[in-house]
């Protein structure tokens, strides 16, 4: 006989422990699944630590059959989406469960009461725990390479969510370039540089003894560049200060394409090395040996992958020639970095379906997507 199903909230450290691990658990030995490091997990959904929480609130639950976890989800409110988005949206996010419908819908109606009893109308997600954090649910794209801040779920979780009474409200898609000079001659500015003459601008790398004021020039070009953007959040101080202690060991100068005319800085792209390359095969929650590895490969650089995680284009610029050239030029400034770089492939992600320029500029390099990340809705009235 089946166990009946339960819906636990997450109150001790023992069931905070289980809902970080639950997805190597019920997902090992499917295909294209990488366990992230627990203790990486820990640090994006602990309150203690996340930036997600100066700000913001949430809920987790667990899905019990018996004594066997099944199944995880978490809901949470963004004051600051809810004042950006403009209407009473909360979200969802952390969705891990095995390929039972019962499961999910119980999942989704439990992040559903909870927003209901915070006053939000509609449920949003999936989202870990913000829009400016792993966003969307993978419905394209198992099979391939992992990446930071790039959420993996198995192909029949999509079709369990609609079940549940959610609907397709936007896909995000990404693409994987080759880096270096064969992709950089195939763009249309290839053989221009940001810093040529006639351009009025010059480019620099990133100051690593002034990791902090570059970060908030990033941020301060993020959100000029993407604040009229659907779904936009603005990345806070909070942010900031977290990206900030997660960088200094894995990024180098030659990460950080900065754009600045006359001084001022006027667009960006930074590109983080792949954390999977070096922690894919650690199990998620690596003994001393594992550690021990982990610190030789930091320490050498071991990266061959990376993605663009960021990439702004300063408001003033906009609907201006130099404006419209300055994606490709900064993407062709990416390619060339690829003879210092390590890296012989990046990924641009994401990049929201119906941004057709945008689309139209990478697909010169890469033709199709290699990943589609879905967010779904549902009203909650």
């Amino acid at each position: 006989m089946t166990p009946a199903l339960t819906i636990v909230p997450v109150e001790t450290r023992g069931q905070m422990q289980r809902f970080l691990r639950l997805p190597r658990r019920i997902y090992r030995g499917l295909p294209g699944f990488v366990p992230p490091l627990d203790l990486e997990r820990r640090g994006v959904m602990s309150p203690r630590s996340a930036p997600f929480f100066k700000e913001g609130r949430a809920r987790f639950f667990l899905a019990m059959r018996g004594r066997r976890c099944v199944g995880r989800i978490s809901a949470q409110v963004s004051p600051l989406a809810v004042l950006h988005w403009g209407d009473r949206i909360g979200m969802f996010g952390a969705i891990d469960a095995v390929d039972d419908a019962e499961v999910v819908r119980a999942l989704v109606e439990a992040a559903a009461t909870w927003l209901r009893a915070e006053n939000m109308r509609a449920m949003r997600g999936p989202f870990l725990l913000s829009m400016n954090g792993e966003a969307g649910l993978l419905v394209e794209g198992q099979l391939e390479r992992p990446m930071l801040m790039s959420p993996w779920h198995p192909a029949y979780l999509g079709a369990l969510l609609e079940a549940a009474g959610l609907a397709k409200v936007k896909d995000l898609v990404s693409y994987e370039l080759e880096v270096g000079p064969a992709a950089e001659a195939a763009l249309p500015v290839g053989r221009m540089r940001l810093a040529d003459k006639g351009t009025g601008l010059s480019v620099r790398e990133l100051r690593p003894d002034r990791l902090a004021e570059d970060a908030a020039i990033m941020g301060r070009l993020f959100n000029d560049a993407w604040h009229e953007n659907w779904g936009f959040v603005p990345i806070t101080d909070h942010d900031l200060e977290a990206m900030v202690k997660e960088l200094k060991p894995l990024i180098r100068p030659e990460h950080l394409v900065m754009v600045e005319r006359d001084g001022d800085p006027v667009g960006f792209a930074l590109v983080l090395p792949n954390i999977y390359d070096v922690v894919g095969d650690l199990g998620g929650n690596p003994g001393p040996l594992g550690w021990g590895k982990l610190a030789v490969r930091l320490l050498g650089h071991r990266f061959r992958s990376g993605r663009v995680l960021l990439l702004g284009i300063s408001a003033s610029l906009r609907d201006t020639t130099l404006g419209a050239m300055m994606p490709s030029l900064i993407v062709a400034e990416l390619m060339r970095r690829g003879r210092t770089m390590p890296l012989r492939t990046v990924e641009l992600g994401w990049v929201l379906e119906d941004n057709h320029r945008m689309r139209r500029l990478i697909e010169r390099l890469s033709p199709n997507p290699n990943k589609v990340f879905r967010i779904y809705e549902r009203a909650l009235d």
